[in-house]
């Protein structure tokens, strides 16, 4: 069923874009491919430096000792996690927002976008605050080790500017993605990131100063990624896109904040399923050996995830740009490509998987049970691998789109009543332990993916030009878009000719 919505969807499309003597329009093909990689593969290559911080930031922490290694991982794997998928998501409203305006000609409103989802970030990262400063309690209340509590609390603490940073950052970052200046983050992060490693080696190598300075120099790298992106923001480069601070940021807010939670709805239950998923796991048998396997089997996924948010940031910039410009033919086209083009990664994530099969493992851990354990997940992963490679693509249609609340009630749906009790029935009643649990999450994913394939199969994109319009024009203040009757007529006439041809 996966295989026949994805050809319907891919022959539908391409029928309507034949030449007169029948042949397909290669080069509209590859004029959209081009389009999509250069805001893919930048974003690819940002996402990996700007994760690689913390990576390099637990590479040198490593080696103070197991108790340092352990506070700090605490840190970054689930305190900054659940923070960063909140951040992340109530700052993706301006994914839709500003790669409309930019498809609608509406330049002006996006410098007063992004000033209005630094609001929003920012009163989100106020009261995300207790967190970080009752991290060492709430660490006890949930029984875990004193000592590794109590130094988590204190460095929490000092990373607390991180969250702020945040809270700036990720505006930003939609700024530039809806206008295709990628390659601007891009430089940046990768100088950061040598910047990160170079100091990291200076205080905590060669002077010694320990896990103060591990923070301290997280703190001042993340900081420094964004005091660059805003020098290069003021410095003339957006001339009609940012033209100071203004009172219209205030404007609309409730609108904003509620597109803004459907995101972070969004984006949260499908991060937070896998901490769902380890908890279940936990309470099976041999559940240090259990929850190894699976980690491993995430830590997998998420690598191959990084390379398909690239698609993701893609798909969402071109989908709202052409809902913008009034071009709905040309947002369906872009669909197709990028996820026929996310399909192909897919393949190959999955036959490398099946390829190390009995080996994959041994890069994460030496103990032979794990090894074991995950290698008996192959074709699992590698199905699941596989899906992830699609709905990242599918989740960036939804923000171009604006289909935000809807994707949360799928993802409620698909995941926690449908794919949690499949796996929990097959863990613990069937007795299939790690292979019941991720068989769960894989039969979630497999209808999340079809049930939103039909969603973007079914859609009528002349309709979604409208409400793009509509919403531009709510949204952003006096409409300033150029001939709107005319454009207005020409997308109504569009919209009937879609409705025609679902009713055919």
């Amino acid at each position: 069923m996966l295989a026949d919505v994805v050809q319907k969807l891919f022959v539908e499309t391409t029928e309507k874009m034949k030449v007169s003597e029948g042949s397909f329009v290669s080069k509209s093909w590859v004029l959209e491919s081009k389009k999509m990689w250069n805001i893919a593969g930048p974003a690819i290559i940002t996402s990996v430096a700007q994760f690689s911080l913390d990576f390099v930031t637990v590479a040198f922490v490593g080696h103070l000792g197991a108790v340092e290694l352990a506070a700090v991982s605490i840190i970054l794997n689930v305190v900054n996690s659940f923070v960063i998928g909140i951040m992340l998501g109530m700052g993706s409203a301006l994914e839709t927002l500003c790669g409309q305006a930019v498809g609608a000609g509406q330049l002006n409103m996006l410098g007063i976008y992004m000033q209005r989802s630094w609001i929003i970030t920012g009163v989100t990262a106020l009261i995300l605050t207790p967190i970080y400063v009752f991290t060492s309690p709430i660490l006890k209340f949930i029984r875990q080790s004193k000592n590794i509590s109590e130094l988590a609390g204190k460095y929490a603490i000092w990373v607390l500017p991180q969250l702020y940073a945040y809270a700036l950052n990720f505006p930003i970052q939609k700024f530039f993605q809806s206008q295709s200046k990628v390659w601007v983050m891009t430089v940046i992060s990768v100088v950061v990131l040598v910047f990160h490693v170079l100091l990291n080696w200076i205080f905590m190598t060669k002077l010694g100063h320990g896990m103060l300075a591990a923070a301290m120099v997280g703190n001042i790298s993340y900081w420094l990624i964004n005091l660059a992106q805003i020098v290069y923001i003021i410095s003339g480069y957006f001339p009609d896109a940012w033209t100071g601070f203004s009172t219209l940021a205030f404007k609309s807010l409730p609108a904003f904040v509620k597109l803004s939670l459907a995101s972070a709805v969004m984006l949260c239950l499908e991060l937070w399923y896998y901490t769902a998923l380890i908890l279940l796991v936990g309470f099976s048998k041999n559940p240090e050996i259990a929850v190894d396997a699976v980690s491993v089997g995430i830590i997998l996924q998420l690598w191959t995830i990084m390379i398909t948010l690239g698609f993701n940031a893609a798909v969402s910039v071109r989908v709202s740009n052409e809902l913008g410009a009034g071009e709905p033919k040309a947002a369906k086209f872009s669909v197709v490509v990028a996820i026929s083009t996310s399909v192909l990664f897919g393949l190959v994530f999955t036959s490398a998987i099946l390829g190390a099969k009995n080996h994959f493992a041994k890069v994460f851990t030496n103990k032979p049970l794990v090894v074991c354990e995950a290698s008996k997940l192959c074709y699992l992963l590698a199905a699941t691998i596989f899906l992830n490679s699609i709905l990242p693509v599918l989740y960036g249609v939804a923000v171009g789109a604006g289909w935000q609340v809807q994707v949360s009630f799928i993802n409620v749906g698909c995941y926690y009543f449908f794919g949690l009790p499949i796996g929990g029935l097959l863990g613990y009643k069937f007795n299939l332990g790690v292979q019941g649990f991720w068989s769960g999450m894989l039969a979630g994913c497999l209808l999340q993916t079809v049930l939103l394939l039909i969603y973007v199969h079914r859609t009528n994109w002349g309709n979604e030009a409208l409400q793009a319009e509509e919403r531009i024009r709510t949204w952003g203040g006096p409409s300033e878009l150029p001939k709107t009757e005319d454009r207005s007529t020409h997308l109504s006439i569009t919209n009937q000719q879609s409705t025609t041809q679902v009713g055919e």
